[in-house]
């Protein structure tokens, strides 16, 4: 039974994320919406800042957003989103190829059972993050492994998913470079040299579930925090590949806290990823969660 379409969809898509799969799904997913009663405008990307752009600008007739694509596509949209000045329920179909956030959510990768969760689903106010003037869903990282994912071909990540990162990473590991950086959260400064660092809302990070820490809730106000120390011979470097592989993320090699806010000072221009795209170079970077700032469908209050 069809319901009158009383409501609006902005569908935005990229066509080529995850061995470009949205391609046989589309017409089932255009039909889930409107037997829910939704008149749909569908805008497919075709490059970065597509969807950012088209998120941003639109206008405020809309009764949901509604993006599909991998990690990089959710960012813009929610890029876009913080930028238009006004929200919109968000509605997010999995279709990259390790899509953290999405599992992190409990949002399924079935592509049809994802747009009914949309429709069925309820709303739930979660953090994201500011990166001086950028924007970011789950993640922002330096140092090793970050440089990866967006120098990773997408035909290779498509093909080998999570592992595309971490074939790419090891190649990385010798020499491993580290950056002396000032790190201030709260009342606490640390200065020390990092090979890596990470500040996430998320319960995975490049596929691996737990390696963001315990008991983490999306819409807590702090992100977590992990920061690993320059391994001083090969056998700290082993014990700091083992503690990742291990999920025990807590050693003497690393710094690990919760914050809302932090402040990180380099003494050389430092390479970022945002959501695993490229956030820039950056010496001077104040990051701070904004707490219940996008409301995204998923299935339970």
């Amino acid at each position: 039974m069809r319901f009158p379409l009383d409501k609006k969809i902005l569908f935005v898509y990229n066509p080529k994320s995850g061995k470009a799969k949205i391609r046989n799904k589309l017409a089932d997913i255009l039909d889930i919406f409107t037997e829910a009663g939704f008149e749909v405008t569908t805008c497919p990307t075709g490059k970065r800042g597509d969807a950012m752009k088209l998120i941003a600008g639109r206008k405020p007739i809309y009764d949901m957003v509604v993006c599909s694509g991998g990690d990089g596509t959710l960012d813009e949209v929610v890029t876009g989103m913080m930028r238009s000045g006004f929200q919109t329920p968000l509605g997010y179909i999995p279709a990259g190829s390790t899509n953290d956030f999405g599992g992190s959510l409990a949002l399924s990768n079935n592509m049809l059972t994802a747009a009914g969760q949309i429709v069925k689903g309820y709303n739930f106010p979660c953090d994201v993050g500011s990166f001086n003037d950028d924007i970011f869903v789950y993640i922002a990282a330096f140092g090793i492994f970050t440089e990866v994912s967006y120098e990773t071909d997408q035909a290779m990540k498509n093909v080998l998913g999570h592992m595309a990162y971490l074939l790419e990473g090891m190649k990385r590991l010798s020499p491993v470079k580290s950056y002396h950086m000032k790190v201030s959260y709260e009342d606490k400064v640390i200065e020390d040299d990092f090979i890596f660092g990470m500040v996430t809302n998320s319960l995975s990070v490049g596929g691996f579930k737990n390696i963001t820490g315990k008991n983490v809730l999306l819409d807590d106000g702090v992100f977590e925090v992990t920061l690993i120390k320059e391994p001083k011979n090969a056998g700290e470097l082993n014990q700091i590949m083992v503690s990742l592989m291990n999920r025990d993320i807590d050693t003497k090699m690393m710094y690990c806290f919760r914050t809302a806010s932090m402040r990180i000072e380099s003494t050389e221009d430092l390479a970022w990823t945002l959501d695993g795209e490229n956030g820039g170079m950056h010496r001077d970077v104040y990051i701070e969660n904004k707490h219940k700032a996008v409301e995204i469908r998923v299935t339970k209050k």
